[in-house]
């Protein structure tokens, strides 16, 4: 027989995995922009500064002074320029604003078309984060089933740990669906 620190462990570190999969789905809608200034639309893009390659932040202060403008300050003004062409080349449909100190970037309306379309982005994204979530279950469910074909568990653990990962499921899932309602509501709102 299994002991029930590991059937413990299994359903932790199921767990686990279900919360890296709604941090991961939080964190693409943060990249999805609703019109309002936010650091997170600059991740991803890197400066070539002396041979490497370094996200923004690395090299500036990244402010939101107001709702619609991103303020970035580099620490060296020698890279004032590269920051600039990163921006520009990301092609994210900033308005950029440059002076010998900064970069002022201006976030654009979003028009009611491109708002729609953002949603049918975010709904996919949160379909995915789902499909994430079912797959950890399913591997997941087929580690117990192999536990009890192998007679290392009984069948009544077998339903019972099997409706302990249905029950996470469940809760993650749900989690997903209140991100995805309130991305939905950022991204409709004029």
């Amino acid at each position: 027989m299994v002991d029930e620190r590991q059937l413990k462990s299994l359903l932790k570190e199921t767990e686990e995995r279900m919360k890296k999969a709604v941090a991961a789905t939080s964190k693409e809608f943060a990249a999805v922009r609703a019109g309002r200034a936010s650091a997170a639309m600059l991740e991803g893009i890197t400066v070539d500064y002396y041979g490497s390659r370094l996200p923004i932040n690395q090299l500036a202060t990244i402010s939101i002074p107001e709702p619609r403008m991103i303020l970035i300050q580099p620490w060296d003004k020698n890279v004032l320029k590269d920051i600039e062409k990163a921006i520009a080349q990301a092609d994210l449909g900033f308005n950029i604003i440059s002076d010998k100190n900064s970069i002022r970037l201006i976030v654009p309306e979003l028009t009611e078309e491109r708002r729609k379309e953002l949603v049918k982005v975010v709904r996919r994204m949160a379909e995915e984060g789902r499909v994430a979530i079912r797959n950890i279950r399913r591997e997941a469910i087929e580690t117990i089933r192999k536990m009890e074909r192998e007679k290392q568990i009984s069948e009544d653990d077998k339903y019972r740990y099997q409706d302990e990962i249905q029950k996470l499921t469940d809760k993650y899932i749900e989690q997903i669906d209140e991100l995805l309602k309130a991305k939905e509501k950022e991204l409709l709102e004029v």
